[in-house]
C-alpha cells in the first residue's frame, strides 16, 4: 500500500498521481512584500484586547490540581481552540539557557502528562541530562493558561508502542524518516528519506517503533491557573506541592 504526503506549503489545490502520491499545485497566497509592508505599519504596542470572558475564584478551584486541569481542559476541547492540547514544553540546554517547542498532550491523570517524541532529539537529550521541565498551555478564546513545573521522566516501552500503533501510518513513517534535530541539506534529502521508508515498509502491516522513538512523563510539584480579566487584573491561582502529599493553594498578584 502507498502513502502519500503532501511536500510543499503554500498550496490551494491537491491531485493523486498513478503512484497515489499527493502532488501540490503551489499558489502564493500573499506576496512577501505585502507581508512586510503590513508589519511595518503594525502598531505593536498598540494592539490590545480585554479579556471579559470569567472569573477564577478560590472556591471555584477542586482541591485537586489534576482534576482542575481536566475540567478546563474539558472546557477547552469543547470551545473553539484549534489545538486544545498543544503545550509549550521547557528544557534546560545545560547552558544556562532554556530551550522551548510546542508538543501535544496525548495523556494525563494522576500519574502525571504523557507526550511521546524523538528521543535523540534536543529536548530528548537535554530531559536526559536534566529532568526538570515546565509546561504551558494557552487557550486565547476562553482568556487561559495553565503553567506546570515538575520533573520528567521516559514511558515503558509498552506504553510508547501502544500509542506508537495507534498513529497515523504517514506519521509512523515519518518518525522513522526523520533524525530529528539533525542538521540535513535540503528538504529534497528528507523527502528521499521518508520515500525510502515507504517502500521499505510496503509490505509490512504494523511498523514497528524506532529505537530512539519515545514517550515521556511529567510529574506536576506546582501549577498555576490564569483567568484573564478586564483592566489587565488577572487571577492568578497556585497550587504548591507539600511536604505530606497534597497541595497548598495561594493566590498572585497580577
Amino acid at each position: 500500500m502507498w502513502i502519500g504526503l503532501a511536500f510543499g506549503t503554500l498550496s490551494t489545490q491537491t491531485s493523486f498521481n498513478q503512484q497515489g502520491f499527493r502532488v501540490v499545485e503551489n499558489k502564493e497566497l500573499i506576496s512577501c512584500s505585502a507581508i512586510m509592508s503590513d508589519l511595518d505599519s503594525m502598531d505593536l504596542a498598540g494592539m490590545r484586547r480585554e479579556y471579559c470572558e470569567g472569573a477564577l475564584r478560590r472556591t471555584d478551584l477542586d482541591k485537586d490540581p489534576v482534576e482542575q486541569f481536566q475540567e478546563w481542559l474539558h472546557v477547552a476541547t469543547e470551545s473553539e481552540e484549534p489545538d486544545p492540547t498543544a503545550m509549550t514544553l521547557s528544557t534546560l540546554n545545560g547552558k544556562g539557557g532554556i530551550s522551548a517547542r510546542v508538543v501535544l498532550l496525548k495523556g494525563v491523570d494522576h500519574s502525571g502528562f504523557r507526550f511521546f517524541t524523538n528521543m535523540q532529539s534536543n529536548k530528548g537529550r537535554q530531559m536526559a541530562k536534566n529532568p526538570n521541565v515546565s509546561l504551558h498551555f494557552f487557550w486565547p478564546s476562553l482568556a487561559r493558561q495553565v503553567s506546570i513545573e515538575g520533573v520528567v521522566e521516559p514511558l515503558p516501552r509498552k506504553i510508547v508502542s501502544q500509542y506508537f500503533s495507534e498513529r497515523p501510518r504517514e506519521s509512523q513513517l515519518s518518525a522513522w524518516a526523520s533524525a530529528q534535530s539533525e542538521v540535513v541539506d535540503g528538504r529534497e534529502t528528507l523527502e528521499n528519506a521518508y520515500l525510502r521508508c515507504v517502500e521499505r515498509f510496503a509490505e509490512v502491516e504494523e511498523l514497528p517503533v524506532p529505537p530512539d522513538w519515545g514517550g515521556y512523563s511529567v510529574s506536576p510539584n506546582h501549577y498555576e491557573f490564569w483567568q484573564g480579566r478586564p483592566g489587565r487584573l488577572h487571577d492568578r491561582l497556585v497550587y504548591k506541592s507539600d511536604k505530606l502529599g497534597g497541595w497548598e493553594i495561594s493566590r498572585l498578584s497580577p
